[in-house]
């Protein structure tokens, strides 16, 4: 039976009126338009804060879901925020999720353009009778006032747990790029992950950057890493699909030993930061370390372009050793950088029963089909890819 709520229209009418006391009656805020795509993708990968996530490419890349985008303007027709959303139904109900994926993208600090932001996302979530906007900021865990921001503006934390139990990871390493050179960065890191980079290149292991022709041997190896670690993967044609959608900001690194593949991973660049999406490796020839020539190849790749950030992406929130994640802690933990904590995910209710019924389908999902590190499964993987 479909999930009715009678609670959406007052709370999409309350927060048109709040956000028009806000302003003094004028609407500080735009939904971008085709016309406005070159300003907002510009907006985006030029700000300290802009993520791929909240790139119009990174909508081609979901194609199951509808991408809309809000901009907070400055009075003058610049933008001084911005925060794309992934629109989709929640299975079983008239309503659909919204989802800003690492968003907004604004100073944690602007409270105007948090306000703005919320305000067009509320308009949006009246259009598509959404029963929830999920943000997911890329601002860490430290910033107590950004939180409490949000909090005002009737967001709640959700509870993801501390592995990898959210839509995206909330525990990362980073590696800050900034005034520092590949010989800088190499002495800096751990000696045994020296010795293991080192020791791929002396045992042969030639790395090369590829294309989509490279698309099914790293399809292969995920398959095969896949079923060794016990999560989910992308087919051939997702891996293709985000090549062509990103161009040459995204790179299939794949290693090869003796005219074989037996390691691949696949990075995105885009504004000022790297980001590490995909790692697969052989059950063959681990010794011989392809890993760990991977991962300098693409922070080399980082600073070469003047990156400021290389993003190792995701790892467990529980550091003890016990932990059966703790092996990717500590194989990036040995490239130095920092442990970093984001706020995690950030709700916004508008129809509590269709968002608790959302809720119950994901944890129903998780329960069936166990931890899949990450990459979603069963509701999550409808609802999220």
């Amino acid at each position: 039976m479909p999930v009715r709520c009678r609670f959406v229209r007052e709370a999409m009418r309350r927060g048109a009126t709040l956000g028009a006391e806000r302003t003094g009656g004028k609407k500080m805020w735009q939904i971008v338009t085709p016309e406005m795509l070159p300003a907002y993708e510009a907006f985006v990968e030029s700000s300290p804060r802009g993520h791929f996530m909240q790139s119009s490419l990174w909508a081609k890349q979901k194609p199951e879901w509808r991408w809309r985008a809000v901009v907070s303007t400055d009075g003058a027709g610049g933008i001084r925020g911005s925060l794309a959303l992934l629109i989709r139904r929640v299975p079983g109900t008239p309503f659909t999720l919204m989802y800003g994926c690492r968003g907004p993208v604004c100073s944690p600090a602007d409270a105007q353009a948090l306000r703005d932001l919320t305000d067009g996302a509320r308009a949006l979530a009246r259009q598509y009778r959404s029963c929830c906007v999920k943000l997911d900021p890329d601002v860490p865990s430290s910033d107590t006032a950004f939180a409490d921001a949000l909090s005002a503006l009737g967001f709640r934390a959700a509870d993801t747990g501390k592995d990898f139990g959210g839509f995206q990871p909330r525990y990362v390493f980073r590696l800050e790029l900034e005034g520092k050179t590949e010989d800088g960065l190499l002495a800096s890191f751990h000696a045994k992950t020296r010795y293991n980079i080192r020791l791929a290149a002396r045992r042969g292991v030639e790395v090369r950057i590829c294309g989509e022709e490279a698309a099914d041997e790293f399809s292969r190896l995920m398959e095969i890493t896949g079923r060794r670690d016990g999560f989910l993967v992308r087919n051939a044609d997702y891996f293709r699909l985000l090549l062509k959608n990103f161009g040459p900001g995204a790179r299939l690194y794949m290693a090869y030993h003796q005219g074989k593949a037996i390691a691949g991973t696949l990075a995105v660049r885009y504004g000022d930061k790297v980001w590490y999406l995909y790692g697969a490796s052989s059950d063959e020839n681990r010794e011989l370390m392809p890993n760990y020539l991977l991962q300098w190849s693409m922070i080399c790749w980082a600073v070469e372009s003047g990156c400021r950030i290389y993003d190792f992406r995701g790892v467990s929130g529980d550091l003890s050793p016990e932990n059966p994640l703790y092996g990717l802690y500590k194989f990036k933990k040995g490239f130095g950088g920092d442990f970093t904590e984001f706020v995690g995910e950030q709700d916004l209710v508008l129809c509590r029963p269709a968002y608790e019924f959302a809720r119950a389908g994901i944890r129903l999902a998780r329960g069936v089909r166990g931890p899949l590190r990450g990459l979603g499964g069963g509701l999550r993987e409808r609802l999220h890819r």
